[in-house]
């Protein structure tokens, strides 16, 4: 079993940037995928990105690439994203996710998720 929790969430300002952590108990994690995903008010859940359980492969978005980093720490069983000049549209909660495999496509079902992480961009 793995149970992410995210952090990092917070009140930010138009164009500056915003760190998410995702740390999951079990060590199991280190050989899961991770993943980033965002539902804000009215929407449907989207995926912003994903990383393998090695970290050698990702995948992103079109709404994040160029703006979003995701990056792994296996030893500290911790999954990262990092949103550069965010805009008011990345206004949502932010989920992270994990999975026992990883596709780099945005449907890609995951098994554990997180409770999230809300992040609102003040303009």
């Amino acid at each position: 079993q793995v149970q992410p929790v995210e952090t990092g969430g917070r009140l930010v300002q138009s164009g500056s940037s915003v760190r998410l952590s995702c740390a999951a108990s079990g060590r199991t994690f280190r050989t899961y995928a991770g993943g980033w995903f965002r539902q804000a008010a009215g929407m449907y859940r989207e995926c912003v990105s994903s990383i393998s359980a090695s970290g050698g492969t990702t995948y992103y978005a079109d709404s994040a690439n160029g703006r979003c980093i995701i990056s792994r720490n296996n030893a500290a069983i911790t999954v990262f994203l990092e949103i550069i000049g965010v805009k008011p549209e990345d206004t949502a909660v932010y989920y992270c996710a994990a999975d026992p495999t990883f596709a780099n496509n945005p449907d890609k079902q995951f098994t554990y998720w997180g409770q999230g992480t809300q992040v609102t961009v003040s303009s």
